[in-house]
Parts: C-alpha cells; structure tokens; sequence
C-alpha cells in the first residue's frame, strides 16, 4: 500500500505513523524505544469515507490570529483540535465506533486490572494486555502488500470535538537588576502538568503551549536534594553554573527538600473521595481508571484513619459515610459500584465534601478532600472565581482539597489547577493506574502530609555582579514583593519528602545584555558616586525562604547567600540532578516556543538528560528520554 492511500485513508492518524517509523529507520542508531502503532481497520481502507469532514489541523499549528485572539481576550484557552491517531478501533454493536485507552493494569490491588479491563469490555473496547512500565500496546496490524508490523508508545485517545480549557499565561520576563533586584514566588509542588504533557505527546502531538508549566515538568522528578539539618522541616541549597544555551549566562538553582514522614508516624487521616460520576466521566480513561486509582489508596489506609465517599452529578450523594479505613473490602466496594450518568453539579458536591469532612474532622490529623474529575461543570456554580470563592473560604475550616485529573477531550485543567491551589492542596493529572500509583501510594505521604505551609521565596540580586535575570516557571506563583512579609497572603504547602526546585537564567556583569542602556538614566545620575553598594561584592544573589509550620499563623524565615566563587567552570561540572533539572526545563521552555533558548534543540536536551540520568529507582527519567524523542518530531 503506498504512503499517499494510506494518507487518504485516515490522513492524521497514518500521518503519525509513517513519520514515527520513518524517522525511526533514519535514526535506527539511536535504539529509541518508541513505536507506533496502526489502528487495527485503518490500513485495509482505500478512500475516505464519503462525505467525511476534513481533518482537523495538526496540535501546534494553530492560525495566527486564533492565537491572538485566544491570548488577548480569555484567561483560559481551549486545546486546539488534534490530529490523533486512535490505538484501537472496533464496531459495536450500534455500528459505530470507540476508542481504547492505554493504562496501567496494576496486580498491586487484587482485581484491579480486571476491573479495567473488564469495564473496557463491557463498553465494547478492545482491553489490551498489558505489562511492564508506561504501558506499550501492540496492536498487529493485518497483513497487507508491502505493511509492516509497527507499534505505539502508550497514551490516551481525545475525542474530535476538543474543549480542552487551559489558563493562558506568557513567559517570565527578563528583568533589569538595577530596575528591580527583587523577585518574589511562591512555592509550587503540583505535577499535573508534566503527565498531561506525556499524554498529549504519546498520542503524537505536542501540548498547546497554556498546557505546559515548565516548574511542575521539572518538580515532577524526585532528587537527592539534602534534608533538614537544624530546626527547618527542610533542606536548602543553592548551586551556579554556566547556563547550557547561552554560554556568558549563568544558571542559579534553588533546591529545597523537605522532611520525610515515617508511615508508622504519620497522623491519622480524614479522607473523603469526592467523585465526579456525571454523564461525561462516562469513558475508560475516566471513570473506571479513577475507580481502580482510589482503590490503590483505598488499600493503603489503616483503622486510625477514616474514609467517606461522595458523590456528584445531577445532583450530590453520600455513598460511604465516614469508614475505618482498615474496612478495605468495604471501602472498595462502594468505589467499585460507581456508575456514570447525568450532568454535573460540582458546586453542591464540593459542599457536601467539605460539610462531611468537618463532621469528622481529626484535630491534629489530615483533613482532606480527594475532587477526581474531569473539571466539567456546567450545574449550580460554573463560574470559575467563584468556586475558588467557595473553597478558599472552606479552606478556613482546616480542610484542605486536592484535585485528580482524569479523562480528554473536555478537560478543563484552568479549575483543576487553581481550585487545588485554593484549597491549600495540590494537582495531579492521571493518564494511567501507573500515575496513579506513583501519587497515591508511592508519594502518598508527600501527597497527604504537609510539613511546611504558605512558603515563600524571595531574592535579592547583587547589582555588581548581575545585569539581569529571569525566573524560568511559576508564572502563575508571582508574588508582590511586600507580599513576602504578610503572613496573610497565600501561598503553596509543601508535603513530606517534596524536593522542589527553581532555576533562574542570569546575565552577569560584563556579558552583553538583553535590554540597552538608558540615554537618560535619572536614578544613576541622582545617586552619590560616594555611595557603597550594600552586602558583598562577592555574593550573587541573597535567597530568603519564608514557611509556617501546619498549625502555626506566624512565618519562620530562613536566609541563604549565594557566592559567586561557588560559580562552577562549565556546565558539565555540575551534577546529575542540576544538570536533568536544566535539560527538563530546556524541554518545557522549547514546548512553550523556545523563545529564549537560543540555538538549544530536542538533540540537546536530549544529550543533556540522557548523560545525568544518573539513579533512576522508578524509571521516571528514562520515560522522560522518550518523551523528548516523541517531541522532536511530533506535530
């Protein structure tokens, strides 16, 4: 069969395919474990379908002027419609068709992968067999002239009609260290943003550029950052190197790891699974994956703790009043009866979770409520600032709330974000059971148990040493400078055994900079040339940190210098975690654009993370090698 008939057939699907392998045949050299697979009825046919629509213009190359409008006129922004390629295709028994998911199938909670595969089934969807990490199906292609088997690197399948909404943010600017020496943000320990990122990529499309937050692809990772050593919940160091794509500028990373919290130690929790079970979490990537999710907690929690389970759709429910959390079979029982239909009535769901974990509120223990949804709420409260409103002021009530994201097509990952960040929780995106396991049970302490609260960073740049600086992430984490010292003003938790990291690219004295010199400089002229630059000439930067402890309302604060003698020669002196960290947010920054990454490339970040991949226990760098390959030449 010839390209051009298999183009016409199904155009983007195939489109994937053919570049996929390709390019894999040109670059055989580089044994990238990345395949691509062929939907199972697409290669047999030999024209479009009669009166077909055209197909949808590939993700990234979005017109202009949509652009332009999309970014001038809304705080959020739709996903544009994707070229996607399903895994599978099989007719049922209305005579259309669906689509299979990809997940995880976990044997750590019995029946777990029965139960996906099972509801998959039950909907007339072909269940793959699958093992191993983020999952590869390998769907055969029937025979045909001149086909060859080709296979897919896992992700999840988006309907055509995409409503995907993401809050629109621009890029850090490049900030004049004389003008303004002072950088101000709050911590972020979310992570959403770098599994949606892989799902977007395993369906062979880049994400739109409002879907990347290069800090939560680059805290995504764990490193050996040091823990506390004094009276501080965590550890902080600071490190400089020469900056990979601009070679005269220089990285400054901030890295802060907090306390690890023994499982024996850990207090006892409140739980409450809020559930969306409207007529959109009708799918298998949502529903039944968040089912088989929950019950990996489920069967993590112990007598000491207790688990409720709510539900929402047309309208609100109590499935499990508040349960021993050593009732497992219980427990997973009424996760297991969860069935979908209906519209959906967020707003009196969230209610409803937080009046059920205030009836069993545990002084001293862990208050929260679990909202898994799409984020599709078009019943009661839909407008988003007010249902940030309505959590910020239940926060007060101790209760915090952490939002599960689940499913395609609809998403809207705006709320899902910034309703967590309200709610003194955090975000996590779940494409397969294998994210679910790492949130839920392997980080479930760093996911449930904060150690720190309201925690804040501020620095101060050395005008004798630096020009100019950027901070690379945390758009939406901006504070005001005198927020820094107001203990009223909000800011991110951080969880037990969080390491978080900031990088900032700086411009030293003497490079050439960004922005020209002023002809008419007033505050140069107006300032004594007797004047004596304050703190040391042999200091960068001065960071300062500012946290609560869980149950205190007034900050304790900590100070860290960083010298410019800790200035390293080259950038491949530095170690394996600020170099992984650098090549992570080179991989955010060029999804994002590139704007400011110079002749830096996908070759390069790829040679970066693949020589400091260094430990990997759970093979979570590994994965990230091949999500670069998957970007380097993805639509």
């Amino acid at each position: 069969m010839t390209k051009e008939r298999i183009s016409h057939a199904r155009g983007p699907a195939l489109a994937v395919a053919l570049t996929l392998f390709t390019h894999g045949c040109a670059r055989h050299q580089e044994s990238a474990s990345t395949a691509v697979a062929v939907p199972h009825d697409e290669v047999t046919a030999a024209a479009p379908t009669p009166n077909a629509a055209p197909p949808p213009a590939p993700q990234g190359r979005a017109d202009p002027s949509t652009q332009a409008h999309r970014k001038s006129s809304s705080p959020t922004a739709s996903a544009p419609n994707p070229a996607n390629p399903p895994l599978a295709r099989i007719e049922n028994d209305a005579g259309g068709d669906q689509h299979r998911s990809l997940g995880y199938l976990s044997d750590d909670v019995p029946g777990a992968a029965d139960d996906a595969q099972a509801a998959a089934k039950s909907r007339g969807y072909a269940a793959p067999e699958v093992g191993g990490a983020y999952a590869v199906a390998e769907a055969p292609v029937p025979s045909a002239p001149g086909a060859a088997e080709l296979h897919v690197f896992g992700g999840l399948p988006r309907p055509a009609d995409n409503t995907e909404r993401y809050q629109h943010l621009d890029d850090n600017p490049l900030h004049l260290v004389a003008d303004d020496p002072v950088s101000t943000f709050s911590l972020d320990v979310d992570t959403g943003s770098y599994s949606n990122v892989r799902r977007f990529l395993a369906a062979g499309n880049r994400p739109p550029e409002d879907a990347v937050r290069v800090e939560e692809l680059v805290n995504y990772f764990p490193y050996d950052y040091p823990t506390a050593s004094g009276e501080h919940p965590f550890g902080i160091r600071t490190e400089l190197a020469p900056c990979p794509w601009k070679t005269d500028h220089w990285l400054m990373r901030v890295a802060v790891r907090a306390d690890e919290v023994d499982a024996k130690a850990m207090p006892p929790a409140n739980l409450v699974f809020l559930v969306d079970v409207s007529g959109s979490m009708d799918d298998p990537a949502k529903l039944p994956l968040l089912r088989s999710s929950l019950k990996l907690l489920a069967a993590q929690t112990r007598a000491e703790d207790r688990v409720s389970l709510v539900v929402y759709a047309g309208r609100e429910a109590v499935v499990l009043e508040p349960t021993p959390g050593d009732q497992h079979a219980r427990i997973e029982g009424a996760i297991d009866n969860l069935t979908a239909g209906g519209s959906t009535a967020g707003e009196a769901g969230i209610r409803l979770a937080y009046r059920m974990a205030r009836n069993a509120f545990i002084k001293g223990g862990i208050n929260r409520v679990l909202l898994a949804t799409d984020g599709d709420f078009n019943v009661g409260i839909t407008d988003f600032e007010q249902l940030k409103d309505l959590v910020e002021h239940e926060r007060e009530s101790g209760v915090q709330l952490s939002t599960l994201g689940f499913g395609t097509g609809n998403y809207n990952e705006a709320m899902m974000e910034q309703v967590a960040d309200a709610g003194n929780g955090t975000y996590a995106y779940i494409d397969t059971l294998q994210e679910g396991r790492k949130v839920l049970v392997d980080q479930m302490r760093s996911t449930l148990v904060t150690v720190a609260r309201d925690v804040k960073v501020q620095v101060e740049f050395n005008a004798a040493v630096v020009s100019e600086y950027r901070l690379i992430g945390y758009e939406n984490r901006i504070l005001a400078r005198e927020d820094f010292n107001n203990d009223r003003i909000d800011a991110g938790d951080v969880g037990a055994g969080q390491s978080v990291t900031a990088l900032y690219e700086l411009t030293p004295v003497g490079a050439a900079p960004a922005v020209d010199p002023l002809r008419y400089d007033a505050g140069q002229a107006a300032r004594p040339t007797t004047e004596a630059p304050r703190g040391s000439s042999g200091e960068v930067a001065f960071v300062k940190l500012r946290y609560k402890q869980p149950d205190a309302s007034v900050s304790r604060l900590v100070e860290v210098p960083v010298e410019k003698s800790s200035l390293l020669a080259s950038f491949d002196k530095a170690g394996d975690d600020f170099r992984f960290a650098t090549a992570v947010a080179g991989f955010g920054q060029l999804l994002r654009g590139g704007k400011r990454t110079g002749a830096w490339n996908w070759d390069d970040v790829l040679a970066t993370a693949t020589s400091s991949r260094g430990k990997d226990e759970f093979g979570y760098r590994s994965e990230f090698l091949s999500l670069v390959r998957m970007a380097r030449i993805a639509g």
